[in-house]
């Protein structure tokens, strides 16, 4: 995989505190990166140094290889970024305004502006004025701002904030495809973690200015223990009987019975010890964890409450 973004070291003071406290970490060409984080754990301080609306106290990142701090304007060239709300002419029209942001880069063709409508799925509705877009389509018309230049980079802070089910469907759908279609590195900050866990590939939790982790979703949602439910009478007895035999297993009551952390090896001798113990034994099933379950679980070792 080739790194295209590369955070080397960095650091960021304001006032004599520490916002973010020497983090390294890479994102590839052709995936999704989720960066999460609890509020005012640093994630848009980290992003804005990314793009270059804040100078970086110590260390430093790359972007294609290039440094922002040495060569700030080749290596924003690279990137296509919406730091909170995309920005537009309301009384202009959607490709008027894209027009005019074609102005600031050079290169751009109508050929390229149509296709990136077309890419973005607005070219029933690209000559109506912006103010009659809904949010959705402002979301998108932002998107197709980023894309005109052909960015290796897309960096989007809250791309599906105040969106309906069915825009955060069509901005995930648009992201993954960028991804694939245009090999292109998207790095998404959001604090929905049920359409993250859908749409990255790798995430990388910040907490406190610190990096606590980076992994595939799969692998951290997956993490290091299965949770399996049982649907059982009497359910203390259950209880019991497996935090006896297993006390790491944490058993307790769940909304369909009782649940416990066991390896899938030990299910059959568990089940044969509830029978042979008289208790009643309906159902088993394995309980798939959550993107949100995890960062929860993590950010709380961590040291505080989560609050994405």
């Amino acid at each position: 995989m080739e790194a295209i973004v590369e955070l080397k070291n960095v650091t960021k003071v304001i006032k004599n505190r520490k916002i973010i406290d020497d983090i390294s970490f890479r994102v590839n060409r052709g995936e999704v990166f989720g960066f999460l984080g609890p509020n005012g754990a640093g994630k848009t301080t980290t992003i804005r140094m990314i793009v270059g609306l804040m100078r970086i106290t110590s260390g430093d990142i790359l972007i294609g290889g290039t440094s922002i701090k040495t060569d700030f304007e080749k290596a924003v060239s690279h990137i296509g970024a919406i730091v909170e709300n995309p920005e537009m002419y309301k009384f202009m029209s959607g490709y008027d305004n894209l027009v005019h942001y074609a102005r600031m880069s050079k290169g751009i063709t109508i050929e390229k502006i149509n296709e990136t409508v077309e890419l973005v799925g607005l070219t029933d509705r690209i000559h109506d004025k912006v103010k009659t877009y809904s949010l959705g389509m402002r979301q998108r018309l932002g998107l197709a701002q980023c894309l005109l230049h052909d960015p290796k980079v897309l960096i989007l802070d809250e791309p599906t904030n105040g969106l309906d089910p069915a825009g955060i469907r069509e901005i995930r759908d648009y992201l993954r495809q960028l991804a694939r279609e245009k090999n292109m590195a998207v790095i998404v900050s959001s604090h929905l973690l049920s359409e993250m866990e859908m749409m990255c590939d790798r995430i990388g939790i910040i907490q406190n200015g610190k990096l606590i982790d980076v992994q595939s979703v799969h692998d951290f949602v997956q993490g290091t223990e299965t949770v399996f439910e049982f649907e059982v009478q009497p359910a203390d007895e259950a209880i019991l009987l497996i935090n006896t035999s297993y006390p790491e297993a944490a058993s307790k009551r769940s909304r369909n019975g009782i649940s416990a952390s066991l390896e899938k090896e030990d299910i059959p001798t568990v089940v044969q010890m509830m029978v042979e113990a008289g208790i009643q034994v309906y159902g088993i099933k394995e309980v798939p964890k959550t993107l949100e379950d995890r960062f929860l679980e993590v950010t709380s070792e961590k040291g505080e409450t989560a609050h994405v």
